[in-house]
Order: structure tokens, then C-alpha cells, then sequence
């Protein structure tokens, strides 16, 4: 099964193409570009299920990802930023002077929400793709 998972915000969304065994692809697209960019993806990876996470926007990114022609599953947001914020720093290991700061107080260097987006398409998967999680 291929999910294509959303990570709504105002400005930007994270977006997230994963299947049970691995991530496809990730990025951060800005709002105004969500639907060309969902549009693509689903196309490009054969998407079946789009996930949207139930917080800021997520009402307005579900009505949207509905036309895409897909079953639209929302996921509980809940802890997936500080999750995804610890994933973002393991993949991303500091350099140079940053390395010495203590791990609290080491921020990515970049948004993050595709990070967000891949927590939600493995709550997804994991959940044995439950209609509400």
C-alpha cells in the first residue's frame, strides 16, 4: 500500500510518500502550491490513501485532498513535531561548533513538517489502517 501523507499548516504543509516498507519521498511544500504538488504525487507513486493530520488546517487540506479521488483518512497530530524534531537531528547530525551544543538546544536547520508527514503515514500503516486513529 502506497500513502500519501499531509502535515497541514498555514504557510506550509509537510508532505510525505510512503509505503509499509519505506519512504518515497518527502518535502515541504507552501500552501498555495498543495494541491498542484498532492496532484503529482499521486499520479507519480500510485497513491491509494491520502492521510491529512487533524490539526491547523486540516479541515480545508481533507475538503481538498477529497477531489483527488482517493479515501481521505485524518490521524491525531498529537507528539508527532517533538517526534519528528529528534528524527529531523538524528538524520541531520550537527557539524563543526553546533556538535557541542547539548541536544536541547539543537534546532534543525530547515522546517521540518515532511518529517511531521512521515509520523502520520507510519501512525497510518501502523494502526492496520483503521478508519478514525
Amino acid at each position: 500500500m502506497v500513502v500519501l501523507a499531509v502535515d497541514p499548516g498555514r504557510g506550509k504543509c509537510g508532505i510525505a510518500v510512503c509505503s509499509e516498507e519505506r519512504v518515497l519521498h518527502r518535502e515541504v511544500a507552501a500552501r498555495e502550491d498543495l494541491e498542484g504538488r498532492l496532484r503529482e504525487l499521486v499520479t507519480r507513486y500510485g497513491v491509494e490513501v491520502v492521510v491529512v493530520g487533524d490539526q491547523t488546517g486540516a479541515q480545508e487540506v481533507t475538503a481538498l485532498a477529497e477531489r483527488l479521488g482517493r479515501p481521505v483518512v485524518q490521524v491525531s497530530e498529537q507528539g508527532t513535531t517533538l517526534l519528528a524534531r529528534a528524527r529531523y537531528l538524528r538524520d541531520h547530525p550537527p557539524r563543526g561548533w553546533r556538535r557541542l551544543l547539548p541536544p536541547f538546544l539543537r534546532v534543525p536547520d530547515r522546517p521540518y513538517d515532511d518529517y511531521v508527514a512521515v509520523l502520520l503515514a507510519e501512525r497510518f500503516l501502523g494502526a492496520g489502517r483503521r478508519k478514525s486513529i
